[in-house]
């Protein structure tokens, strides 16, 4: 694959993850009650098990080239997932002394992160 057409695909691979994003966000917050910041929270999970059976699929059973990786997993999930969002929220929760929610927070997707990850590489391998 030529390094402009990687390039293309990377950026409309972004392109869809951000509006994956934007959907997700605006899906969940529909439904969120409170002040916890639910859409970046369910974004990032979906992130994590999305990029860990993606991860476990493509190097396991379909074989893709790591073209096709780099596109997905940077372009897609790059722009899918929000870490700098989560950083932000979680910290204007400890500014407005939210405290617990800030650690609910700060250790759920930290943790639960790992585990859908480890969620998703298992799911990757049974696709």
């Amino acid at each position: 694959m030529s390094v402009a057409t990687k390039l293309l695909l990377l950026g409309l691979a972004g392109g869809l993850g951000s509006l994956a994003r934007y959907g997700t966000g605006v899906l969940v917050e529909r439904h969120a009650t409170g002040i916890f910041p639910w859409p970046t929270f369910v974004v990032n999970m979906a992130g994590c098990l999305l990029f860990g059976a993606f991860y476990a699929f493509a190097e396991q059973r379909a074989g893709w080239s790591g073209d096709v990786r780099v596109i997905v997993l940077t372009g897609f999930m790059g722009a899918y997932t929000t870490y700098s969002t989560f950083a932000f929220q979680s910290t204007e929760l400890l500014m407005e002394r939210h405290i617990a929610l800030a650690l609910a927070n700060i250790v759920g997707q930290s943790v639960l992160g790992v585990i859908f990850i480890l969620l998703g590489l298992e799911l990757g391998k049974l696709i």
